[in-house]
């Protein structure tokens, strides 16, 4: 299987077109179709469903089509990284992150850095902990940024010293909205929309101590901007982390911190034995001053 065949079925796959896919990628359309059928003969399964009017993937091809574009974007990451062998400073660095206010210090040592090396590009991932991990463990990514109880033994990682705050989500015309902060009393009976990971961790469990399976959770989230508008639309109240939704004068939510407070620690991680390109070992060595200096 080759890099460049993985490229066509990609193009085919985006473009849901033989015919649009040739022209992207400057082939003939027999040339392409050839290739493809091929593909699908080394492979032993059917990859394409050719309809007359659009071209679909089978569940092979929709499997296909995730790992051929992770090896593709690992074989590109690993090109960036060996042309980039001379002494300056350039090239790629690839973060992911789950949600937090906390990318606020990677976006200013980013700033830092962009002023005296301009030749390097961030390249940032949104998803849950088992998202990023995911990545990361493939090399797809070099830094993940972790909340809260997420697995990182596995990992190298420095402590950010900020952390977030949980709390409670709702219309400002809610009941609970005249509260100053949140108790474990105020949750009961109440419909709640939660975090997947904070549901498989025990953050949450552990600050309302008994009872918080008897909660009544209405629905659970990965990343809070949808979930937000379901608390706009009525839906519930969402447990989540605050400063990641506009709750200002201009908004109809407000935050509300959970008392006792409940933070969540931050950790960047890597992969053990990392072999970093040039780029992402000078953005580590400046977050680890950065953070040495904040302590």
């Amino acid at each position: 299987m080759e890099f460049r065949v993985l490229r066509y079925f990609l193009a085919v796959a985006r473009e849901e077109s033989i015919t649009g896919a040739a022209k992207v990628l400057n082939v003939t359309q027999p040339t392409l179709s050839k290739q493809l059928m091929e593909l699908e003969e080394e492979l032993g399964k059917q990859l394409l469903i050719r309809g007359n009017r659009r071209i679909t993937l089978t569940e092979e091809g929709m499997l296909l089509r995730k790992r051929a574009q992770e090896i593709l974007d690992l074989m590109d990451k690993a090109q960036s990284e060996i042309s980039n062998t001379d002494e300056s400073i350039h090239g790629d660095i690839y973060i992911g992150s789950g949600e937090t206010d906390s990318m606020r210090l990677i976006a200013k040592l980013a700033k830092k850095l962009q002023t005296r090396y301009p030749h390097i590009q961030y390249h940032l991932y949104s998803g849950n902990a088992e998202d990023v991990t995911e990545r990361l463990d493939k090399g797809l990514l070099d830094f993940g940024i972790l909340i809260g109880s997420a697995n990182i033994q596995k990992y190298d990682y420095l402590r950010l010293t900020t952390t977030d705050t949980w709390g409670l989500l709702m219309k400002k015309d809610s009941p609970l909205a005249a509260l100053p902060n949140i108790r474990p009393q105020n949750l009961r009976g109440i419909p709640l929309l939660c975090s997947r990971q904070a549901l498989a961790g025990n953050e949450l469990s552990g600050w309302f101590r008994e009872g918080f399976e008897k909660l009544n959770i209405v629905a659970t989230y990965n990343l809070i901007y949808n979930a937000a508008l379901m608390v706009e639309e009525g839906i519930g109240y969402a447990l989540c982390l605050d400063k990641l939704v506009n709750t200002t004068s201009s908004s109809g939510l407000c935050f509300k911190p959970l008392e006792p407070q409940l933070e969540a620690h931050l950790y960047v991680v890597w992969k053990k034995y990392q072999v970093f390109s040039k780029a992402a070992e000078k953005f580590l060595k400046e977050l680890q001053e950065a953070v040495s200096a904040d302590a």
